[in-house]
């Protein structure tokens, strides 16, 4: 289980994370919701040692503090990130994106290669294409395939739909509850607040930093402050 306890965060004097608590069970879909601002990206950024959290916060992986330790090993702990933006390699093949992804990796890659592609048979179809000339949509799940190659227990996605059409998202949305299906343990921000309660087991709203509500996605979709504030549906 992934544990974040009191999570702080500062950038310049301004603290953007104000004492953040959840959990992550194992082979659950959670996500976190919330405006611009809120903290949800520095939270992920944390998780995965981008940023350094204050003092007294604690991410733990199975009771083992992750505050502290490189990236890399992060990582190899199976923790992977899909960053907001996907941040393809526009200059490398599909195929060579994808198999970076598998950097720390030592064993045979052809069985998880064949199964991002069944995930995503179009990127099959484009994998000697140049990153840089996919679609948006096509360069997000490049993507998700990038970062499922690094064999990971737990999934993290910001913003995976932001930007793309309605159908792709609702495609995007099939293969994460299919990737979760599998053993993966998927933690996700997301715009598309409905689309996001709807997938999640478990749900947090943050706001200004800090977590002011949380539930089973189907608990907080069925919310009248949640419907106000992130469904675009007034209060009765």
């Amino acid at each position: 289980m992934l544990k974040i306890d009191n999570l702080r965060v500062n950038y310049g004097g301004i603290e953007a994370v104000k004492g953040i608590s959840f959990e992550v069970p194992d082979k659950s879909i959670v996500t976190l919701i919330g405006a611009n601002g809120a903290g949800k990206s520095t939270t992920l950024r944390s998780i995965v040692g981008l940023v350094k959290p204050s003092a007294g916060s604690s991410i733990t992986l199975d009771g083992e503090e992750l505050i502290g330790v490189d990236t890399t090993e992060i990582v190899a702990k199976g923790i992977a990130l899909v960053p907001e933006g996907r941040h393809v390699f526009p200059d490398m093949t599909v195929i060579e994106n994808i198999k970076i992804g598998a950097y720390l990796r030592k064993d045979s890659l052809e069985e998880d290669i064949n199964w991002v592609y069944s995930l995503f048979p179009r990127l099959k179809e484009r994998s000697w294409q140049l990153s840089g000339t996919l679609s948006g949509g096509e360069q997000q799940m490049l993507a998700v395939a990038r970062a499922l190659m690094s064999h990971p227990r737990i999934l993290m996605m910001d913003e995976p739909s932001l930007g793309l059409a309605p159908l792709i998202v609702k495609d995007l949305f099939s293969i994460i509850r299919e990737i979760n299906k599998k053993g993966v343990t998927v933690l996700l921000i997301e715009q598309n607040a409905n689309m996001a309660l709807h997938t999640a087991d478990i749900g947090y709203v943050l706001e200004t930093g800090r977590v002011i509500m949380s539930g089973a996605g189907k608990e907080l979709l069925a919310d009248e402050s949640v419907k106000a504030a992130y469904l675009g549906k007034k209060k009765n």
